[in-house]
C-alpha cells in the first residue's frame, strides 16, 4: 500500500461546463484502487488567494489568451504547489481511468527525468503525465513568473522539446487517445481528446441549455465513432450516479468570460476523422513529403 496520498491534479474549465467529466473521472479513479487518492481541481480564479487566480481585465494572475483550454498552462504549476516534493499526477478532465492509478504513480523514472508522459524521442504528451516534483525544480521558473508571463505555457513546453531527456515515456495505454485501435481491455487511461466528440457533451450541453449556458468549446460536434467507448462512459456515468455521486456536487461559483484560442476550426485528430484521410491522392502526397521532411518534436496542447 502506497503511504502517502496520490495526487491528482485535474485541469478544469471555471464555468461548470465540465462536470460529468469530473464526476465520471473520480468514479473511475475510485473505482479501481484501494489506495489514498486526492483530487485539485485546477479552475480560474477570481480568489487573488488561490493558485489559479486570474483578473482578465487587468492582466493579473493567469494569462489563458493563447491557451487551447481554459487550463492548459496550469500543469507547470504542480511541482510548486507540492513544495517540489514527491510525485503529482496531472490529467485533462476528459479521462477515464481504467486501471489501479497506482500502477501510474509508481512508473519507473530515469536520473534524467522530470516527468512520465506519453511520447518518445520526437514527441510528448504531457496531458496525463507524473511529475518528480523535486527534480522539476532545476527546471521550473517560480510559479508567479509563470503565472505573469503570457508565454510561459508556449515557453515550457519548448523546453520539453529543447531537453527530451526530461520526459520519461510510458506505454502508449496510459493515455490512450480516443481508442487508437485497442479494445477496451488493452486500455490503461481512456482519454477521449478530440474536443468535439467528448462523450460528455450530450448531458452537459442540454443542462448548460438550461441555464441559457454555452459550453467552452466552440467547435464542431460530431459523433465518437466508437460505439464501445461511449457506451464504457455510459456505464461509468451510470454507476457514478447509482454511488451517490452527482455532477452538481462539482459546482462552483462561475468565473465568467475568459480569453481563449478559438476551436471554431478544429481538426479533431485522425482517430476520431478518418474521413480526413480517405482522398487517395492527398494522402499519398503526404507519404511523399513526410520522406523528405525533417523529423520534429511534437506536443499536445
Amino acid at each position: 500500500m502506497i503511504s502517502e496520498n496520490i495526487k491528482i491534479f485535474v485541469g478544469c474549465d471555471p464555468n461548470n461546463c465540465d462536470l460529468e467529466q469530473l464526476m465520471v473521472l473520480e468514479h473511475s479513479v475510485r473505482k479501481h484502487t484501494q489506495h489514498n487518492v486526492e483530487f485539485i481541481w485546477m479552475q480560474l480564479s477570481h480568489d487573488i488567494n488561490s493558485p489559479w487566480y486570474s483578473d482578465q481585465e487587468t492582466n493579473q494572475g493567469w494569462s489563458t489568451a493563447k491557451w487551447a483550454t481554459p487550463f492548459s498552462g496550469f500543469r507547470w504549476a504542480i511541482p510548486e504547489l507540492c513544495d517540489f516534493k514527491g510525485r503529482a499526477i496531472y490529467m485533462d478532465a476528459d479521462v477515464v481511468v481504467l486501471c489501479d492509478i497506482a500502477e501510474l504513480w509508481s512508473h519507473p523514472m530515469s536520473d534524467e527525468a522530470i516527468v512520465i508522459a506519453k511520447g518518445g524521442k520526437s514527441s510528448a504528451r504531457l496531458c496525463t503525465c507524473v511529475w518528480d516534483c523535486s527534480k522539476a525544480k532545476e527546471y521550473l521558473p517560480p510559479l508567479d513568473e509563470i503565472r505573469s508571463d503570457p508565454d510561459s505555457h508556449k515557453n515550457l513546453m519548448r523546453l520539453i522539446k529543447d531537453k527530451p531527456q526530461l520526459v520519461e515515456p510510458y506505454r502508449d495505454s496510459y493515455n490512450n487517445i480516443d481508442g487508437e485501435d485497442l479494445t477496451i481491455e488493452q486500455i490503461k487511461v481512456l482519454h477521449y481528446s478530440d474536443m468535439g466528440t467528448q462523450f460528455s457533451h450530450k448531458y452537459a450541453i442540454p443542462r448548460l441549455a438550461k441555464m441559457d449556458q454555452k459550453h467552452w468549446f466552440d467547435g464542431k460536434i460530431m459523433p465518437h465513432p466508437r460505439q464501445d467507448l461511449i457506451e464504457l462512459f455510459d456505464e461509468y456515468y451510470a454507476e457514478a450516479l447509482e454511488l451517490g455521486y452527482k455532477p452538481e456536487n462539482y459546482l462552483i461559483e462561475p468565473f465568467g468570460t475568459f480569453s481563449k484560442a478559438t476551436q471554431i476550426n478544429y481538426q479533431g485528430n485522425k482517430v476520431t476523422r478518418p474521413d480526413q484521410e480517405t482522398n487517395w491522392f492527398n494522402k499519398q502526397i503526404r507519404k511523399i513529403k513526410a520522406k523528405f521532411k525533417k523529423p520534429t518534436f511534437t506536443l499536445d496542447g
